[in-house]
């Protein structure tokens, strides 16, 4: 588990507005994973079989991520990047294009074929939708980061473990790859101060068009 201060908790809401919001939260989160689950098993059987014809390796990429409070927990994703990956990520490090501890490359050589259009159109994500389920991460919230990523966040970057990790946010919709590592926590921040149900929807429906193709996605 990351270290973590409860002085860092913010509380944008009002007590009474926090526990409805919380519990309304969750009921969406819930409701969200078993809909999208259900409607989507087309998709992903027709994933697993693309994955397992393009390249070798598990269909599934799972990863340690820090969620509320610090605490770590294994992301899933489908895998888009050859099973060497993350061996050959230190031989890429001169490459980085994101500021900050993360690392991202817009036309990483590790990413499959397959891997290129389920990354485009974020259903490489998909998998993640059992993390909603088992309460680790929620529909919208700050994307989880890496162990090694959070050890180095300057301290205000920390706020971002206050709430649960999500599968959308800001980031998500604002360019991604196209938004420097400094404006990335910014804007997560600035989802924990403003978050309500409202925002929560919007952002999720949003989200709908990267399925289309996002040009910034890779």
């Amino acid at each position: 588990m990351i270290t973590y201060t409860k002085d860092r908790v913010s509380e944008p809401l009002t007590k009474d507005n926090k526990i409805l919001y919380n519990v309304f939260k969750r009921l969406i989160d819930i409701l969200g994973a078993i809909v999208g689950i259900v409607l989507l098993v087309p998709v992903y059987v027709i994933v697993i079989i693309a994955i397992k014809l393009d390249s070798k390796g598990p269909v599934i990429f799972s990863q340690n991520r820090v969620g509320l409070k610090g605490k770590i927990f294994k992301m899933y994703k489908f895998r888009s990047m050859i099973v060497n990956a993350e061996e050959l990520k230190e031989v890429l490090k001169d490459a980085n294009e994101m500021s900050g501890p993360m690392f991202k490359i817009k036309h990483d050589p590790r990413v499959t074929k397959v891997g290129r259009f389920i990354r485009k159109t974020s259903i490489d994500e998909l998998p993640q939708l059992i993390n909603v389920l088992k309460g680790e991460m929620s529909l919208v919230g700050p994307r989880p980061s890496l162990p090694e990523e959070v050890e180095k966040f300057d301290y205000w970057m920390l706020e971002r473990l206050d709430v649960k990790p999500g599968i959308t946010c800001y980031w998500q919709i604002r360019g991604r790859n196209n938004v420097s590592f400094e404006e990335w926590m910014k804007l997560d921040i600035r989802y924990i101060k403003e978050r309500n149900f409202f925002l929560d929807m919007k952002l999720i429906f949003k989200t709908f068009w990267v399925l289309f193709g996002d040009k910034h996605a890779s």
